[in-house]
């Protein structure tokens, strides 16, 4: 289950090994120092008795080790809570980037990247920040247990202000950690907003100083930032009231048992260093109240943000799992395909074949390649590989057959022969596939070049011969290509589209393309107009056929 209260209890149980310890030791290290008060009164009742110096000695030699135990059980919890709010918030980061790359698909709905970001860091550190609070309400606890047992052997009236006072400022808590759970998920969502923005802004750098419009986009980008400044403000204001108002509360309380305290001891019913003891847990027990309301806080930080991982990890799949098994061959048949930008599509390339598409709408393109990619279920129709339905197979083994490189494909870091041999199985292949597009041409190091992030530091036309080379590495049994060439020139693009063509003779390929080069080395072009086929030939023969072709390539 991917509930947000579900989400937040597993972030807990996965950790218990760690966390259980660690709130063990927490509740020894708070009753040590809930002890501490106690040892002070009898050393103040020793130190006024007569005759009791060996009496001091003795307690002042357990007050050392009451330290010695309470700073062991201290750094040996800390470590163990550290572990387990560290290994919450990774696996959550693993569930995530496994929803994200799951091969089924996911669904975005529009969200950005920088969101996605936010969410399996920012978000996923606030879950798993639960156990510091179980660890912290453990040691709170058991600073109160301690402290209750001190004060009710000294006076039952003492212990029962103490346990009875607890129970009006817990249910405080509760009440006043709704409004902010709310405050917390538009603040978290108003930054992640940012983050996207940025991300955007980051990404299309290039762009944007071409256009000249970083006035603009550094206008949004303030305005996103500062309207989740606004939303923190107002969770905070929130947070500081919230806290304003237990303290206020606490302060009365203690001051209520500091009060009965002294005047039990005025009146003999308690001794100086019970009354010294009472006290001083009087100022020690601000700690853990104020902790136990401040775990309200966490709480609900946690339950906002966990509702947006909730939101993340339930996303369905665009398309759904099936036969794990791989069709025997390479023929590519398309039957009535419906979807955004096509109507009732028929198309097919058989084993081997090299087949133009044409497309005049770019929002078809995109259908067709994301469903063949098995990115996407179309809305009606079907894809059929070697005569079996794509729908009935895994997504992986649909992708084992059929490589789909997109024109916004992304080059990773490293070298270019470390991105060009990324999916290849034979290494003779990652160099056919760089020598067909001569993807190290012109580079200062030829393969062995560096790439920046997201191969920034090529030009335009360079990026797209190394994602080419790419996918040709791979060497699938059927390859679809989407306008690999639109950056080059139109010689370099002729003397491409050769190379391509010998390098995957008895391959089935598939080029998405207006590029009159391509299209003139495949064997067979098909013409899609309207989400449909509108016509089919040689690239020669309908260049003097179909004016609509002709200005469509050569426009």
């Amino acid at each position: 289950m991917n509930e947000p209260r579900e989400l937040i209890r597993r972030a807990i149980r996965g950790q218990a090994r760690q966390l259980a310890p660690a709130a063990a030791l927490a509740a020894v290290h708070q009753g040590c120092e809930a002890a501490v008060p106690l040892m002070i009164g009898l050393i103040v009742d020793h130190a006024i008795a007569p005759g009791s110096g060996s009496g001091l000695l003795w307690t002042l030699v357990l007050l050392a080790v009451l330290f010695a135990v309470l700073t062991a059980s201290m750094r040996l919890g800390g470590r163990l809570v550290r572990h387990a709010t560290q290994g919450a918030g990774h696996e959550l980061r693993m569930r995530l980037t496994r929803r994200v790359l799951d091969t089924r698909g996911f669904d975005r709905a529009g969200t950005r990247s920088g969101v996605l970001l936010s969410t399996a860091t920012s978000d996923a550190g606030r879950v798993g920040m639960v156990n510091a609070a179980v660890w912290t309400s453990a040691g709170a606890f058991g600073a109160l247990v301690v402290a209750a047992v001190i004060l009710l052997r000294a006076s039952v009236l003492l212990g029962l202000v103490v346990l009875l006072g607890l129970i009006p400022v817990v249910l405080l808590t509760r009440t006043i950690s709704a409004p902010l759970v709310r405050r917390s998920s538009a603040e978290q969502s108003a930054v992640a907003h940012a983050a996207g923005v940025a991300a955007d802004l980051v990404e299309g750098l290039r762009a944007i100083k071409g256009l000249g419009a970083e006035a603009v986009v550094f206008g949004r980008y303030r305005d996103a930032s500062g309207q989740a400044r606004a939303a923190g403000i107002r969770a905070a204001r929130l947070v500081a009231l919230r806290s304003g108002l237990i303290i206020l509360l606490t302060g009365v309380f203690l001051a209520a048992v500091a009060w009965l305290g002294g005047r039990l001891a005025a009146g003999g019913a308690i001794t100086v260093g019970q009354f010294v003891t009472a006290f001083t847990l009087a100022q020690f027990l601000i700690g853990p109240f104020t902790r136990i309301a401040m775990v309200g806080a966490q709480f609900a930080r946690a339950r906002a943000s966990a509702e947006r991982i909730a939101k993340v990890l339930s996303a369905p799949p665009l398309a759904e799992g099936g036969r794990t098994d791989p069709p025997a061959g390479a023929d590519l048949r398309i039957r009535g395909l419906s979807g955004p930008g096509l109507s009732g599509l028929d198309l097919a390339a058989a084993a081997g074949e090299f087949v133009g598409v044409v497309v005049d709408d770019l929002a078809a393109a995109d259908t067709l390649v994301r469903c063949l990619g098995r990115q996407q279920d179309p809305d009606s129709g079907e894809i059929l590989l070697a005569g079996v339905p794509a729908r009935d197979l895994d997504p992986d083994v649909v992708r084992s057959v059929v490589l789909v490189a997109a024109h916004d494909a992304v080059l990773f870091g490293g070298t270019v022969r470390d991105n060009v041999s990324a999916a290849a199985a034979d290494p003779g292949a990652v160099g056919r596939a760089l020598e067909c597009v001569d993807a190290a041409a012109m580079l200062p190091e030829g393969a062995d070049t560096v790439l920046t992030e997201r191969g920034r530091s090529l030009s335009g036309g360079q990026r797209q011969r190394v994602a080419l080379a790419r996918a040709l590495a791979a060497e699938p049994p059927v390859l679809v290509l989407q306008e690999p060439t639109t950056a080059l020139d139109a010689v370099t693009e002729a003397e491409i589209a050769a190379n391509l063509r010998a390098l995957r003779a008895g391959r089935t390929t598939l080029v998405i393309s207006a590029s009159p080069a391509l299209l003139a080395a495949a064997d067979r072009v098909v013409v899609v107009r309207g989400g449909a086929v509108a016509a089919s030939g040689s690239h020669a023969d309908l260049l003097g056929s179909d004016v609509d072709y002709r200005e469509l390539v050569t426009a």
